[in-house]
């Protein structure tokens, strides 16, 4: 487990890094400019939908693991707007309680 929660940990420094420069150089208004470009149906539009999916996906499974619980839900929101960033910080939440199982991680406790 210690080198998945490596990865995640590195996942979360380079990701928070990237943005906080991406952001400082073009501003903190990405809405226009991801849909903008699957809008214009261009290679980064496919990949941004792409992404997206990713997103949606992540949000479902984080809201399926705690039982579409109200909280669930919460955390599924954060997945979805949050990303890597939400993702890394839960997942290294969830390897830290797990003692080890990886079925505990992914599936919960139910």
């Amino acid at each position: 487990m210690l080198p998945f929660r490596l990865l995640l940990a590195a996942m979360l420094v380079v990701i928070v890094v990237y943005t906080a420069i991406v952001g400082l150089n073009h501003g903190w208004n990405l809405a226009p400019i991801f849909f903008g470009d699957i809008a214009a149906m261009t290679w980064p539009g496919q990949f941004n939908l792409d992404f997206m999916c990713f997103l949606i996906l992540s949000a479902t499974w984080v809201a399926w693991r705690n039982n579409f619980t109200p909280a669930g839900l919460g955390l599924a929101v954060l997945a979805l707007f949050g990303g890597m960033l939400f993702l890394s910080i839960y997942l290294l939440y969830l390897t830290s309680q797990a003692g080890g199982n990886i079925d505990r991680v992914f599936k919960g406790d139910a």
